[in-house]
């Protein structure tokens, strides 16, 4: 059986870690797209508030299969 998939770039924000901002991002994208299979990190950031992290991003390419 063949497939199609697309990709689509997301940037996801945490106050709480890296890997909290991913859970995030694949969350809202599975809630909104069918089908989704993967996803690589593109880019990790971090927002610094003096000498403290405030909050930590990632944009993502989410990988979902098209139907039909």
């Amino acid at each position: 059986m063949s497939s199609v998939a697309r990709v689509t770039t997301i940037t996801a924000y945490s106050e709480t870690s890296f890997e909290d901002a991913i859970s995030v991002g694949i969350a809202r994208a599975a809630s909104t797209l069918r089908g989704v299979k993967g996803a690589w990190v593109k880019e990790q950031k971090v927002k610094v508030d003096g000498d403290r992290v405030i909050e930590w991003s990632v944009t993502l390419e989410v990988t979902f299969v098209l139907e039909g």
